[in-house]
């Protein structure tokens, strides 16, 4: 270690699974920074106190991952419009002494959208997300940036009309009787539940209702192909997996911390689909 290398981490409990540092590894590698990313398993009863001395730790700046990001909200001293908006901090950065807390969900959610279904956004467009936890807060967000209108639905509709009135107007809560008849008019449909992650229970939504030229978005990528997307690309509908937002959004803390654009290529993405192959093959 010298005087001169920057340092990052990812904030999490547990954090072994992360895969931050194999993507922000590889960038430090490709671009020759002299830096280094590593994990902190952190209980939630250490991450204040480790936050509150963020800098004298020896960081530049990090990424926080559950169950810390409503504590990192609380902890930084200065936070980003998304972070604002979704109630949620998944990326800190000291800038000028003063830590600062960002959402990259918002960035990395919308960029792999962009580049895996240009087009999407054709006049009027109409979005139907399912869910209604942290992750939808973020999307929902992210659409309305756009000026999308959106359309949620979730299981327990308190937790949607709570969402939906967060971002009002231009947010509905509808309960799941009736995403069939939403269905025929979403030019976007994006799964923002844990359901069809590995370990979790299946996913159970018919795509029939579902416009042929509508674009089918997953945001798990435990497996990279959901049952959600199957049927969709059975469907000949456009998908678009998880993975990419992972990666999309890790740039946007790499250059806060490293002081460089990044780039998600295809050799990026071989190697972390390489790794979560190894990882499945291993359970």
């Amino acid at each position: 270690m010298t005087d001169t290398l920057r340092r990052a981490c990812v904030m999490g409990h547990p954090v072994a699974h992360s895969r931050s540092p194999l993507i922000h590894g590889y960038w430090l590698e490709q671009l020759g920074i002299a830096g280094a990313y590593d994990r902190m398993d952190l209980t939630p009863e250490a991450f204040p106190a480790f936050i509150a001395g963020f800098g004298r730790n020896g960081y530049v700046g990090g990424n926080v991952t559950v169950p810390h990001k409503e504590a990192a909200f609380r902890g930084v001293a200065r936070r980003d419009a998304a972070a604002e908006a979704v109630g949620a901090v998944n990326t800190i950065w000291l800038e000028d002494g003063v830590l600062v807390g960002g959402n990259s969900d918002v960035h990395g959610f919308l960029a792999n959208l962009d580049e895996a279904a240009p087009g999407w956004d054709v006049p009027g467009a109409r979005v139907v997300v399912l869910g209604a936890g942290g992750s939808a807060r973020a999307i929902t967000y992210a659409f309305r940036t756009r000026g999308v209108d959106v359309a949620l639905v979730n299981r327990t509709a308190a937790r949607a009309q709570e969402l939906a009135a967060r971002f009002a107007p231009g947010v509905r809560a509808h309960a799941w009787a009736e995403l069939p008849a939403l269905l025929g008019a979403a030019d976007v449909l994006v799964n923002c539940t844990s359901c069809g992650m590995t370990g979790k229970p299946p996913l159970e939504v018919d795509l029939a209702p579902l416009k042929g030229s509508a674009v089918v978005y997953d945001i798990v990528y435990v497996p990279l192909e959901t049952p959600l997307l199957a049927q969709a690309r059975r469907r000949g509908h456009r998908t678009v997996d998880g993975l990419g937002m992972l990666l999309h959004q890790a740039g946007y803390g790499f250059e806060k911390w490293f002081g460089a654009r990044t780039r998600v290529t295809p050799e990026l993405r071989a190697l972390i689909e390489a790794d979560l192959r190894a990882a499945a093959a291993r359970t």
